[in-house]
């Protein structure tokens, strides 16, 4: 909705006028006017095309001899917690507005908008509608070096009741990624969210908490506003425990900052009580990102070691469990070079974080409304940090040195394609239909899949509902050219979780390089009367399933079909090809049994209809 107001306009004015001067200064055309006495409403297709004909027109340009002003149109109703601020400096730091905006109230969310105009443009939420008026009050105007701020409501469709539950508040921190800065247009890239904020999580032994805190919250608050962040201690969490995690949401700059002031508390407090003589700097790090964090042949951490001075090292996998996959980055040194390593640490982390993101979002088109935060199996699908930071209003159970990454349930799956498998569309009181799936993955990345005593391969079958089975060295289908079987038993939603974290696990455990996309190759079995519908004819099916899901389908020819009269489909291809893949092959086999129990049927019924 991209209405524009259109004021003190000349009675004269009429609707050729008006699009007359949006020619003139050639600006988009609107798709509808709506002309009155003195004023108009103008639509407009999109934001951008509002706000270059606000900035071009809006008390610059005479109209019959007025001067026109221009804003958005905003039903009372829908004017809430959303507003839209422009003319914002392009070389201004994002952490200086971030402390502007957290001056009026808690800021939810800060969403970039990108604009063919020169200076920046940002769509900002507040908690509450109160907060939202006074910065409006308070922003119009603002001076910034030679830039005046405008302030305009925007569309608020989610405007509430008085009477809704109250918000989750979020401490006024805004949501950017990294150190950005606003600049001209089209340097901003994707909208900025907090679903993408990264934090910095670090641990502090629990005997220092009380100090990091000061008195009457005096030291913390202190390291909230000289550092522009949100800090979280999170006391509650794991009783009795020697470390507490900490949380900080700001820049990357903002979270340097506020770690070294938290570490310089630490020491002094060290120092004072005769504790210790050195406090290392730990570092929570999900286990998805360390392996690209460490690097090839551990190259990654051997160089911020040795231009930092400091050494590092990384728990165990063997600490890690279904419940905690994080994992602790311990640096020793001096304290400016533990921070000069905190630094690239944190840069690795990211760059990771938002290859893992950038990669999710591109696959996650291809299964139209897959909830990857509700699935739980990758961390790029979650939020890295605890309660506080998740979504607004979900606070779910947390474990006490990180989160629960498994939170799905078979409820979010049901939805997973648009509607349930075909292959799970199963009589109302029956179980939903087994499926088995034979994946293949190296041989090298066996142990890891396993994990210590088998524990990681038990608590992976019973968080997918599945049963997991590796084939020996020996099996006649474990491959001479370096792969191993698993075969994979259990329903859809069993499957999708079971093969997501085997994909996951290899790119954990570096078993693909950090730019390289985890492509394995799946075989499903198939009765012999459907093998030519998922071909088609001439190839038509295949060839569109192929390009539908980008993975490699191929139904091999002259193959035998086993005792069961079923031949093998292989899908090569990453995890969500894969499975869309499957996903696709298992409804037209759910189409020939089901056109096949009709023929029986009619065979069956058409003796009695001949008496």
């Amino acid at each position: 909705m991209n209405k524009l107001y259109v004021g003190n306009l000349s009675p004269s004015v009429t609707v050729e006028d008006l699009k007359e001067l949006f020619g003139e200064k050639k600006l988009p055309v609107a798709d509808q006017v709506l002309l009155k006495s003195g004023y108009a409403f103008v639509d407009f297709p999109d934001q951008n095309s509002a706000i270059k004909v606000i900035e071009t027109l809006s008390g610059n340009v005479e109209l019959h001899g007025k001067v026109i002003e221009i804003d958005y149109s905003v039903p009372r109703k829908l004017r809430s917690r959303k507003i839209q601020i422009r003319n914002i400096p392009p070389d201004l730091q994002w952490e200086v507005l971030d402390g502007l905006l957290a001056q009026y109230g808690t800021v939810e969310n800060v969403e970039q908008v990108n604009t063919d105009t020169e200076t920046a443009v940002v769509n900002v939420t507040y908690a509450t509608k109160e907060e939202a008026k006074e910065a409006i009050e308070k922003l119009t105007g603002h001076q910034f070096e030679d830039y005046s701020f405008k302030v305009s409501y925007i569309v608020d469709m989610d405007a509430a009741p008085p009477d809704q539950a109250p918000r989750t508040r979020r401490g006024g921190r805004s949501s950017r990624e990294g150190g950005s800065q606003p600049g001209p247009s089209g340097d901003y890239g994707s909208p900025r969210t907090r679903q993408h904020d990264f934090p910095l999580r670090m641990l502090a032994p629990s005997q220092f908490v009380g100090a990091i805190i000061g008195k009457e919250g005096f030291t913390i608050k202190e390291i909230t506003n000289r550092t522009l962040s949100k800090v979280d201690i999170h006391r509650k969490e794991n009783a009795g425990a020697a470390e507490k995690p900490i949380t900080i949401h700001s820049t990357p700059e903002g979270c340097s900052a506020a770690c070294r002031m938290i570490l310089d508390i630490m020491q002094k407090e060290a120092n004072e009580t005769k504790t210790t003589e050195d406090i290392p700097l730990k570092i929570l790090a999900h286990n998805s990102l360390v392996g690209r964090l460490i690097g090839k042949e551990g190259r990654n951490l051997k160089k911020i070691e040795e231009d930092t001075g400091t050494k590092i090292t990384i728990s165990s996998l063997h600490d890690l469990t279904i419940h905690n996959l994080e994992r602790i980055v311990t640096v020793k040194g001096t304290l400016d070079d533990c921070c000069k390593a905190q630094v690239e640490i944190l840069k690795k982390l990211i760059e990771a974080s938002e290859n893992d993101i950038a990669a999710m979002n591109q696959q996650a088109n291809l299964i139209p409304g897959l909830n990857l935060n509700a699935l739980g199996i990758f961390s790029s699908g979650l939020p890295m940090f605890p309660p506080a930071a998740g979504h607004r209003g979900a606070v779910p159970h947390m474990a006490p040195a990180g989160y629960n990454p498994f939170l799905s349930h078979s409820s979010h799956l049901s939805g997973l394609y648009g509607g349930p498998p075909a292959s799970a569309m199963t009589h109302q009181h029956s179980t939903p239909e087994q499926e088995v799936v034979y994946l293949f993955i190296p041989t090298q990345a066996v142990g890891a899949l396993i994990g210590k005593k088998g524990q990681h391969i038990k608590q992976l079958a019973h968080f997918a509902g599945a049963s997991i089975k590796i084939a020996p060295a020996e099996h006649p289908d474990s491959r001479m050219d370096g792969e191993r079987m698993v075969t994979i038993t259990g329903n859809a939603e069993a499957q999708f979780k079971a093969q997501g974290r085997i994909f996951g696990k290899l790119k954990e455990e570096n078993f693909f390089s950090a730019k390289e996309e985890v492509k394995l190759e799946t075989h499903i079995k198939v009765p012999s009367t459907a093998a030519g519908r998922v071909i088609g004819k001439g190839g038509k099916t295949v060839n569109e399933l192929q390009n539908l899901t980008s993975a490699e389908v191929i139904v091999p020819r002259d193959q035998t079909p086993d005792e069961n009269d079923e031949v093998f489909v292989k899908i090569s291809g990453h995890f969500f090809a894969s499975q869309t893949a499957q996903r696709k092959i298992r409804e037209i086999i759910q189409q020939v049994k089901q056109q096949e129990q009709k023929h029986q049927q009619g065979t069956a019924v058409s003796p009695h209809h001949a008496k």
